[in-house]
């Protein structure tokens, strides 16, 4: 094994977040970046400072910040860090970093239509003004850097960008060729399977993006290299990946047919599915479910299993028998 020549410090940092505790990591090259730079709050900040003291830095020390993904326990304390000069991560990080607001609103109008056209009650519409308010646990900042699939990080030639959406459609994993390090982010924990997250296409008049399909072609993709350790933005660090990955595709296949099973009866629209699928978290994790309940139908349909018609504008699944 060739001589590496980046150490990897792993910092866990509080979020007011039901997923618990975020890792960031310090890591040291040519450069001193911070990989993911958790939520902003004073209690993260003071726990990114302390961690960092020990590890014989300051916050001043930080040359920049590489982030890979935009979700808010990712990158909160980045306008804290004074020194920063880079602000690396995939170009479609920019409108939440940079809050472009013809892109909120962009996002409110599409989710707008999507719960129309999925039979979702008027009564959860109200929740689409939520997006902004976890607009306070994230930074402003600016995008210096953008990387995409096969890009070294600046300072780190040892390291290669992966796209890797799905989660978000915003999402990087590093792999060192080294010793097959991955600071994965969110795309693969050991303890739980990531959501793959609805979202807006980036631009408008775009398809929109189908994140479970996306994950599952990310996870894949991943397969093809030869993955050592995994530092993730959630739970333990692993090592294997290798047999983790088949794993998740196959529980994600279980539950779809799991949703197949519920069309015996008839055509059902997505609202109709998220009930059934999720009876018990549809009311306090709307966003989540329809998301998880969308991706399991977007599958079916991407392998034949179901067929689509509109009814007054709203969208209906049917078993293609």
């Amino acid at each position: 094994m060739k001589t590496l020549k980046d150490t990897i410090t792993q910092f866990t940092l509080p979020t007011p977040y039901a997923v618990g505790d975020v890792h960031v990591y310090l890591v040291k090259g040519d450069r001193l970046s911070l990989i993911d730079a958790g939520v902003k709050t004073e209690e993260c900040w003071k726990a990114l400072v302390e961690q960092l003291k020990e590890a014989g830095y300051e916050p001043e020390d930080i040359e920049q910040v590489i982030l890979t993904h935009h979700h808010p326990d990712h990158m909160g304390l980045v306008e804290r860090l004074p020194n920063v000069d880079v602000i690396a991560g995939h170009p479609k990080l920019k409108p939440w970093l940079e809050r472009e607001e013809d892109y909120f609103s962009h996002y409110e109008e599409f989710f707008k239509g999507m719960y129309k056209e999925s039979g979702v009650p008027d009564r959860f519409f109200p929740l689409l003004k939520g997006l902004r308010k976890t607009l306070k646990w994230t930074s402003e900042g600016k995008l210096t850097h953008e990387l995409t699939e096969g890009d070294r990080l600046p300072g780190h030639e040892e390291w290669v960008t992966i796209e890797t959406p799905g989660h978000a459609q915003s999402h990087l994993s590093f792999y060192r060729e080294g010793d097959g390090a991955l600071i994965g982010g969110d795309h693969l924990l050991s303890h739980i399977s990531s959501n793959p997250l609805l979202e807006p296409p980036h631009n408008k008049g775009e398809a929109r993006p189908r994140p479970l399909l996306d994950y599952r072609q990310s996870m894949e993709k991943l397969l093809q290299w030869e993955i050592g350790t995994v530092y993730p933005g959630h739970g333990e660090m692993f090592n294997h990946a290798h047999e983790l990955i088949p794993e998740r595709l196959k529980k994600q296949e279980h539950r779809a047919e799991k949703v197949f099973r519920m069309f015996s009866d008839g055509p059902l629209r997505a609202y109709d599915v998220c009930k059934r699928l999720f009876p018990k978290h549809i009311e306090n994790q709307f966003g989540l479910t329809m998301s998880e309940t969308i991706g399991q139908l977007d599958y079916l349909e991407s392998v034949g299993k179901l067929k689509v018609s509109y009814v007054d504008g709203e969208k209906f699944y049917q078993a293609n028998r």
